[in-house]
């Protein structure tokens, strides 16, 4: 209903805020987010690829902790990564501050360039966002037998060229899902680009909601921008949906990795190195140390109060999403029907959605059943949790889909034949043998949702309550008004509770060699 209700303002009417927007600043919205979008898809596209090459083929020094440590920089949200690249890169910041005390040289001397741009926030996307990109071709670079490699090999190929022609080709269905996912989520922030002034269709979204106070105008933006992440996601599905390497036979053997020393062992090193250090040590460095210097002044009520309710808010979204694909999975693996499938597979576009454009969606829908139906009973839902939770569900209910479908693949049909005769079916055979089976999968979904939830921000800024604070808010209300130190507290509590999924997964990426 959200997304319909957006999709339906396209057609009118259109007010004077729609023509000032048509005529003076749509086209540097679309020009500005697509060169971004772009440039993040570049950036990413070489980081992600590269390294999960060099962990995969390679061994070198470092190379069983890069393996995991490449994912960390998800733990990171862009927003945060802005804020302190701004605090450590501005004129002023703790890196030009530190040059001009080593080198002593004069106050007016500035090193780094100005980070609050278009490449300034394509490096900040790149490096938070290229871990989408690492682990999917990571793991088609660990599927991908070393008989096809020697044969290149025996053809004559050079090491770069068996790279090249033979394991990125079939690495494309992979890399290319991973890359539409990093395209899209740079399409949908809004804290990082309202940070760095970066014009955007989800800043132009904002400031027309809030500062025109024109929800209409918004719905109509919303609209063109849903356009676009719905291209992206259909070129995904129509570029990967019938291409599938696999071999046909039994000369699968895992590839053999090449000892690397020296100079080359360095580049390898340091290649793995850098984006780790960009993406995950520098901020949490600097985070750190703003964090020390407020004397710890920030774990007051107010933190704790906030932490509070950040942490309700996602573990109660956490369970309904968990809840909610344990049900539409168990239904569609009793009843086989291709509706049922179709309609799981509908659920999971909620990822592809942005937080602002479901947040405009929402907040029309509930305005509409409030004026219509639900005032009559003394209450409305508008500015209430309820529409929060909604935003969060449709978001982040492709993760713990995700989780609880991975599960299921493990549990053999002939267990619930065996059930089903002995008596157990329905929501017996759900509670009584499912569920006991699926408890890890049910907690690692959990887990990625509250991952989720925890980071989201343009949907908490739109659609909580009054006076109900998050981590997300606070760090963009702090960073807002510059006071850089502040924002240090909430944005370290969000790294650390994003960094709980990741210990999962980085438990299975050894396992998911095939053998």
């Amino acid at each position: 209903m959200p997304i319909v209700i957006v999709l339906f303002s396209l057609l009118g009417p259109y007010s004077e805020n729609w023509h000032h927007l048509v005529d003076y600043v749509l086209l540097d919205y679309a020009s500005t987010s697509l060169c971004l979008a772009g440039g993040v898809a570049l950036l990413a596209l070489s980081i992600g690829v590269t390294t999960a090459w060099v962990v995969t083929n390679y061994n070198f020094i470092g190379k069983a902790v890069f393996e995991w440590a490449l994912i960390l920089p998800l733990a990171i949200p862009p927003y945060i990564l802005a804020y302190t690249f701004t605090g450590l890169f501005d004129s002023y910041g703790d890196a030009n501050n530190l040059l001009r005390k080593i080198f002593y040289l004069e106050d007016t001397y500035i090193f780094f360039p100005n980070v609050r741009n278009i490449p300034g926030a394509i490096i900040v996307f790149a490096f938070t966002l290229y871990p989408y990109v690492y682990l999917v071709t990571r793991n088609s670079f660990l599927n991908q037998s070393r008989s096809l490699k020697e044969a290149g090999r025996l053809l004559g190929l050079s090491q770069f060229q068996v790279f090249y022609k033979i394991a990125l080709p079939l690495a494309r269905p992979a890399f290319i899902g991973g890359l539409m996912l990093v395209m899209m989520e740079t399409l949908s922030d809004f804290g990082a680009v309202d940070h760095f002034a970066v014009q955007t269709f989800t800043t132009g979204i904002f400031r027309t909601w809030y500062g025109l106070y024109d929800l209409d105008t918004a719905m109509q933006l919303s609209s063109l921008l849903l356009l676009v992440i719905a291209m992206f996601y259909f070129i995904e599905r129509r570029m990967t949906k019938d291409i599938k390497h696999t071999t046909n036979n039994s000369t699968f053997t895992t590839s053999a990795e090449i000892e690397i020393k020296g100079l080359k062992g360095l580049v390898a090193f340091l290649v793995c190195f850098i984006p780790i250090f960009v993406g995950f040590i520098l901020p949490i460095t600097q985070l750190g140390v703003w964090a020390i210097e407020t004397n710890m002044d920030l774990l007051n009520a107010r933190f704790l109060s906030t932490s509070l309710n950040t942490i309700v808010i996602a573990v109660f979204s956490g369970i309904i999403c968990a809840f909610l694909a344990l049900i539409i999975n168990f239904s569609v693996r009793l009843n086989i029907s291709a509706l049922l499938s179709s309609l799981k597979s509908f659920l999971s576009i909620g990822y592809a959605l942005p937080g602002l454009v479901l947040a405009v969606g929402i907040m029309k829908l509930f305005v509409y059943l409030d004026r219509s139906f639900v005032s009559e009973f003394g209450f409305v839902i508008t500015g209430s949790l309820v529409g929060l939770l909604l935003a969060y569900i449709i978001k982040a209910y492709a993760l713990a889909n995700s989780a609880i479908e991975s599960g299921y693949t493990r549990i053999s049909t002939s267990i619930d034949n065996s059930a089903q005769l002995l008596g157990s079916s329905g929501w017996r055979l759900l509670s009584k043998i499912h569920f006991p089976l699926m408890k890890t999968s049910f907690l690692t979904a959990v887990l990625l949702v509250i991952s989720e939830v925890v980071k989201e921000l343009p949907a908490t800024l739109v659609l909580r309550p009054f006076n109900f604070e998050t981590l997300a808010v606070t760090t963009y209300m702090y960073a807002a008004e510059e006071r850089m130190y502040q924002a240090a507290g909430p944005s370290i509590a969000i790294v650390l509770i994003g960094l709980i999924p990741l210990i999962f997964l980085t438990k299975m990426i050894r396992s998911s060699r095939t053998t």
